[in-house]
């Protein structure tokens, strides 16, 4: 009965989705406003509907209804309530429910707002909201209907069908296979949220640049509408990376953050082309220029996000993060050519009317500093699109081979796997150079600028940044790399540091408020400016636990009877015991204990262990680790013998100043709450911010 009535809501969604897609394309050809505020009130209902489907879902998974199929794949008896429910997104068919609920959500927010001024917009991001979701409810409908049951054959066999098959009966299983271990962490039930959230809220201002394109407005309104939703987009993708890398460096046993993995990869690229996307709408804003640009940054962008979520459902690609292969591959693939040349075509046909207000005639003002980040941005991104699609087209080309024997020998279709190596030697130089422009765009101008005012306005922290290379020296450190990013991190802060002292500074002499008052002052008045200077202060911070992974780990690994030591740096762990014993939620635990000794100093013990779920036959590998601000010491369990004096091998990390990339990811998070909160000032007294503004930019602020 609960199936049914989810699935019937979600088809009802579907429909009501079509209706809403063709009522707003009529009322916005014929001008007809009843036909757009019905299909308005049309996306509006797709989110009540949506939540009876996700509610549905939730009630199977919470009461074990095994006869679902999608109920007996992702949860069991074991699990408890809170991964019951989180399993809603813990597999393929239900996370794209997930999905199309938290889109369906957004679309009736940006609904709900007052449309007098942008009404020409209104059925044209009802449109596109309403496509893309209908493209993902017709994948749950069609191909990934998570209300499937199981049924058995009069042959014995089982089979999942919606409906039951001819002479079959219906086949209820005691238990199910339980939740894959790795997405039993506590970062996994945020970490995909998170994701998803950055995902559906871009389709909001790329839906808004197609309505621009359609209607045929070439001017701003369409960025400045859509400000905060891309902030909010980019704060929630932000965060579900930073949480990905958490999740990875607590359960994956790499002893870091990043593998480069491609489905890491694919959810980064959108983020890489909409934080292009960000910076580059300033130009726009400010100048009246890049208007071509900043339509194919968000249509990229857009379809970044359909790509990432083909690559991680549909099977192509081998990552601890996909799905099981699947058939809705072609599909995400038809989808992403047909939005991507629908979308490029309203741009050549308006290609015109989107000519910039200015020209771009100082190679050192800011938006020319700020074009040249979008382009180090974009390079990025190049490099790690080839690095995921590449070993994708190495093995296509198997099938040039099959049908060409001729040609055998060129197209095998051999599949070359594309490693850490070559995204680390391709990306850091270009991170290198981004960081410099970080250090050099806040003092630049909009318009004009000569190398005399950037020096002038330099000089200070660059002399500050000095004491860097001098500290490398007397610690010792001679790596190149090192010296480089460190110097360059150092530059950044100090630049930013100096912006906010002589910021403060200014409004103090102004109106006689203390230093603090002044800047917090400010901050409110300006939050986009200065939440953007604190996400460069993020980036700082995370750039040192970068730098102490990339430059400055150590590894080292080997089999320890009972009471001997293992030394890595100035760290040494001696192995004490290991026990082995099953738990009440299905596993099988052996755990170690090793005593940690620093400099010949005894600080603490861990216990890394390994877990095995008897239900799915899975082991998860759980290290123990001793964190400090300096650094972390990461102990993983590998193996070991059925009586533990007779041994266990262990890997071994020291990872220094890891902890700075999570303190500097909070700080991140915390900068772009500041640029995307609403700003009561502007909204209330427009005129009163404005001169305060110009007064502001008077003074050299």
């Amino acid at each position: 009965m609960v199936a049914n009535l989810g699935y019937g809501a979600l088809i009802l969604t579907f429909l009501v989705s079509l209706y809403g897609i063709c009522s707003a394309i009529y009322g916005g050809l014929k001008n007809q406003p009843r036909f757009v505020d019905s299909a308005r009130n049309a996306m509006l209902l797709t989110w009540p509907l949506l939540t009876v489907t996700a509610l549905s879902i939730i009630f199977l998974l919470v009461y074990g209804h095994y006869e679902i199929k999608y109920v007996a794949e992702v949860t069991s008896n074991s699990m408890p309530l809170y991964l019951r429910v989180t399993a809603l997104w813990g597999g393929q068919a239900g996370s794209l429910i997930f999905w199309s609920w938290l889109m369906a959500g957004f679309a009736s927010a940006v609904t709900l707002r007052k449309w007098d001024r942008d009404r020409e917009f209104l059925p044209w991001v009802i449109v596109v909201s309403l496509v893309t979701l209908m493209f993902f409810l017709s994948l749950s409908i069609f191909v990934e209907n998570p209300f499937e049951r199981w049924w058995q054959t009069p042959t014995g066999d089982v089979v999942s069908a919606m409906f039951q098959p001819a002479n079959s009966t219906p086949l209820v299983q005691a238990d199910g296979r339980g939740l894959n271990p790795l997405l039993r962490h506590p970062g996994m039930i945020i970490h995909p949220p998170m994701l998803y959230l950055g995902f559906v809220a871009f389709v909001i201002p790329y839906a808004f640049a197609i309505a621009a394109l359609i209607t045929g407005r070439t001017d701003d309104r369409w960025i400045r509408v859509t400000r905060r939703w891309t902030l909010w987009a980019w704060l929630f993708l932000s965060l579900g990376l930073v949480l990905g890398g958490r999740w990875a460096y607590d359960v994956l046993g790499w002893g870091g953050y990043w593998g480069w993995d491609p489905v890491e990869i694919s959810a980064a690229m959108p983020w890489l082309t909409g934080t292009a996307f960000l910076h580059s709408v300033m130009i726009q804003e400010k100048r009246g220029m890049l208007k071509h640009w900043n339509m194919m940054l968000i249509v990229l962008t857009y379809d970044l996000v359909i790509f990432g979520t083909f690559l991680t459902r549909s099977g192509v690609l081998s990552s601890v993060h996909a799905f099981a292969q699947s058939a809705i591959g072609p599909l995400f693939f038809g989808f992403i050519a047909l939005t991507f040349g629908v979308s490029m075509g309203l741009l050549i046909h308006r290609w015109n009317s989107l000519k910039s207000e200015a020209q771009m005639t100082n190679l050192l003002s800011r938006e020319a500093l700020f074009l040249v980040n979008n382009l180090l941005f974009l390079s990025v991104f190049v490099v790690c699109f080839w690095g995921v699609v590449f070993p994708i087209l190495s093995e296509a080309t198997g099938l040039i081979g099959q049908a060409i024997p001729s040609l055998a020998v060129i197209f095998s279709g051999q599949k070359v796997t594309v490693g850490p190596p070559y995204y680390e030697r391709a990306n850091g130089p270009l991170f290198a150079a981004m960081m410099f422009l970080m250090g050099i765009a806040p003092l630049s101008a909009w318009g004009h600028s000569t190398s005399k005012t950037l020096g002038r306005a330099i000089w200070k922290p660059a002399l500050v940044t000095l004491v860097v290379p001098v500290l490398l020296i007397v610690l010792g450190i001679r790596q190149v790399a090192a010296w480089i990013g460190l110097t360059l991190a150092g530059l950044v802060f100090f630049v930013t540091a100096y912006e906010f002292w002589r910021s403060a500074l200014a409004r103090h002499r102004a109106h006689n408020e203390n230093l603090f008052a002044a800047l917090w002052k400010l901050a409110g008045r300006n939050r986009r400016r200065y939440g953007g200077y604190t996400i460069h202060i993020g980036v700082i911070l995370m750039s040192l636990g970068i730098m102490g992974i990339e430059i400055f780990q150590t590894e080292t690994q080997a089999t320890l009877a009972a009471g001997e030591r293992l030394q890595l740096d100035q760290y040494a762990i001696q192995y004490e015991s290991l026990v082995e014993f099953p738990t009440a939620d299905g596993r099988e635990v052996a755990r170690a204990t090793v005593s940690v000794y620093k400099d010949g100093q005894f600080v603490t013990q861990l216990y890394p262990r390994r877990d095995f779920y008897l239900e799915s036959q899975q082991p998860m590998t759980i290290p123990g680790v001793r964190s400090t601000l300096a650094d972390d010491f990461y102990v993983l369990l590998v193996d070991w013998q059925p009586i533990s004096t007779q041994g266990a091998t262990f890997k071994v990390y020291h990872n220094p100043l890891v902890n700075w990339l999570w303190i500097g990811g909070l700080v991140f998070i915390l900068g772009t709450l500041i640029a995307a909160w609403p700003d009561r000032e502007m909204e209330m007294q427009p005129q009163r911010v404005a001169r305060v503004a110009k007064a502001v930019e008077q003074v050299g602020l």
